[in-house]
């Protein structure tokens, strides 16, 4: 190997040195490296970096990616231990085995450049079996490490991508196919976190049941795909119509929507139904076999309770549906409301 293309720094690609010992040996004495250039020109599995000036040798180092640093510990300009130290604090180079080089053995200093992070210590230069033994033990450690590290980000990278996908699977399971609003496992979920939440800060929780009006006329006479293009219609109609963005729409049956309404009472309720029932109307879906209306209407039944340990969400859900069949008993195309009042339900327009 000739000694220039020895103190030459050359960058490989991963796959070139990926099994290989890469050596940077950091010292100010050229007779030192042409030294160890000597003994482990015969090493095929050994590739050898040099840097005579330790103020480059982190920079050299984070370039060239190492799998063992030898550094010297007394060079001018600056200390080893303060260039292991700098080695220590770099990102890239924290985690490369180092191995301090010394003219002798001194068990102060050995005992600093340990406790500071160096992984070995030897008096220049060691036996070459004993160095190349040691620094093979220190690069298949580091690799070892290296791996290990790899096979943690890949798997947390794919842990993570795997909780993404079982999010979205999750929103998916709890979407309406049809109209991409909640579906009745999505309303049932939401309904009862929101009744926990009512029961806790003491709050008023208000719920609408919505009725397509003579929706299986408009089936049996336009059709299952009229029918759909219906529904889609009406729950876009009523999400769009929405001003919070806590207030839910789900379909929750059939023809039947729900309107979950957080921290509302039965005044507020009242007034979201009648514009949900303007909103029907502007959207103004001809439906020619109404006996209501020459549109799509909807019969809304509006409930309200302040929950408290004892209460279920049936309990809301009963109300409200009290409530829709006084609204269709009474010509459809309207809403009326039903609110708890101790024992009493009490039904008013």
């Amino acid at each position: 190997m000739p000694l220039t293309d020895f103190y030459e720094t050359k960058a490989l690609t991963d796959d070139q040195f990926e099994m290989r010992s890469r050596v940077l040996l950091v010292d100010d004495q050229l007779i030192v490296a042409e030294a160890f250039r000597r003994m482990v020109a015969d090493i095929d599995d050994m590739e050898v970096f040099y840097c005579s000036d330790p103020a480059r040798a982190v920079e050299e180092a984070a370039r060239i990616k190492p799998t063992t640093i030898l550094q010297d510990l007394v060079m001018p300009g600056m200390s080893g231990l303060m260039l292991l130290s700098l080695l220590r604090s770099h990102p890239q180079t924290r985690n490369v085995p180092i191995v301090v080089l010394s003219t002798k053995e001194e068990p102060k200093v050995k005992s600093e450049a340990f406790a500071i992070g160096a992984n070995d210590y030897l008096v220049k230069f060691p036996d070459k079996i004993e160095l190349v033994a040691r620094i093979r033990a220190h690069t298949r450690g580091y690799l070892v490490q290296q791996q290990r590290d790899d096979a943690y980000r890949a798997l947390r990278r794919m842990k993570l991508e795997l909780e993404r996908k079982n999010s979205e699977l999750e929103a998916l399971s709890c979407r309406d196919g049809l109209t991409g609003v909640l579906n009745r496992r999505g309303f049932d979920d939401f309904l009862n976190k929101e009744w926990l939440r009512a029961i806790r800060e003491r709050k008023q929780l208000g719920l609408l049941l919505i009725d397509i009006d003579h929706f299986k006329e408009y089936n049996d006479n336009y059709g299952h795909q009229g029918g759909d293009e219906c529904l889609r219609r009406v729950a876009f109609a009523l999400g769009a119509s929405l001003k919070r963005p806590s207030d839910i729409v789900a379909r929750y049956g059939g023809e039947e929507f729900a309107v979950i309404l957080p921290d509302t009472g039965i005044d507020g309720g009242a007034m979201i139904a009648d514009s949900l029932c303007g909103a029907i109307e502007t959207i103004h879906v001809p439906h020619a076999y109404s006996k209501t209306a020459d549109h799509v209407t909807v019969s809304i039944g509006v409930a309200g309770m302040l929950p408290v340990t004892g209460d279920t969400p049936e309990d809301l859900v009963d109300l409200a549906d009290k409530a829709l069949y006084e609204a269709k008993s009474f010509g459809r195309n309207q809403y009326r409301c039903s609110e708890s009042s101790g024992n009493t339900v009490v039904t008013s327009d």
